[in-house]
């Protein structure tokens, strides 16, 4: 006999919470992931690459960026992963040596990083003083 998606969904392990600095972190480095990939074929394009690097390695740097930010979509609970977060900004950011237009990536998903972890933390921290303040009112 099967079971009912109702009796599935009693049976299953609730999931983890995620708070907003974490969520929003999240879809940032996934939208910013297929930019970068996308940056990476253009340094293979342009030929932005300098002398005597083969040039397909702008193809393979733009991938290795992008699987790094959506590796880092994984740790974004931890402290140590929204830095890796602002570490990979950074390196995007020194692409711009290489592309110009670079620069205006860095900046936009730069500036859309910090406001998910800046804005995603306060939010976190004020959700968290509402749980504590409604469990002190429900405890009495």
């Amino acid at each position: 006999m099967t079971d009912t998606p109702e009796e599935k969904a009693q049976d299953a392990a609730p999931r983890r919470r995620r708070g907003a600095e974490e969520s929003l972190g999240q879809i940032v480095l996934v939208f910013e992931s297929v930019i970068v990939f996308l940056a990476g074929l253009v340094a293979f394009g342009l030929r932005a690459l300098p002398e005597g690097v083969p040039q397909w390695w702008g193809i393979v740097g733009g991938a290795m960026l992008a699987v790094l930010m959506l590796a880092t979509c994984s740790v974004l609970r931890h402290r140590w992963g929204i830095v890796l977060g602002w570490a990979l900004q950074v390196v995007l950011a020194l692409s711009a040596f290489l592309v110009l237009a670079n620069l205006i990536v860095a900046v936009v998903f730069g500036v859309m990083w910090g406001y998910a972890t800046i804005k995603g933390a306060s939010l976190d921290r004020r959700n968290a003083q509402l749980m504590r303040e409604a469990e002190s009112t429900n405890g009495e």
